[in-house]
């Protein structure tokens, strides 16, 4: 792949799409391709996290610490970032990514990653717009959940 096909790639990715172009050429520039074999482990739930990986090719599923049999996984394809929050902060891994099938991943390491953004202030403002939005979201989800749950709760 050129950096060209590599730019076009991260784009599709939502939360890279609002860096922007020129953002984007760092981060396909600087970051590293790698292969991930079936069944190999990407990185486990506690591993410190230092980078962000985007699945290029191939799924990986993602599941919690949970010992028992029946804990739910959920498996993650093409386009996926993973790891969002170990771009911006020093974080552990939640979950245990195990490769599907062979896959490749991009990864995008935490220290490129916000030097990308220290160049381009303007791609640091929409993502900051970007992550305030899905937070947002989030709390408003909640407040619906909790209201569902608990309907007396709102007329206390």
């Amino acid at each position: 792949m050129t950096i060209e096909d590599d730019i076009a790639f991260l784009e599709r990715v939502p939360s890279f799409a609002i860096l922007g172009h020129d953002a984007l050429r760092i981060l396909a520039i600087g970051a590293e391709s790698r292969y991930v074999h079936n069944g190999e482990v990407l990185f486990a739930v506690g591993d410190p996290a230092d980078a962000g990986y985007v699945i290029q090719d191939g799924s990986f599923t993602l599941k919690t610490d949970n010992t028992e049999q029946s804990a739910a996984a959920m498996t993650v394809t093409r386009g996926a970032l993973l790891g969002e929050l170990a771009l911006l902060t020093e974080t552990t891994r939640p979950v245990t990514a195990t490769a599907a099938e062979p896959s490749t991943v991009i990864r995008v390491t935490r220290s490129l990653f916000l030097k990308m953004l220290e160049g381009y202030p303007e791609a640091a403002r929409r993502l900051r717009d970007h992550i305030a939005a899905r937070t947002n979201q989030a709390a408003a989800d909640m407040v619906t959940v909790r209201t569902t749950l608990d309907p007396q709760r709102t007329r206390r």
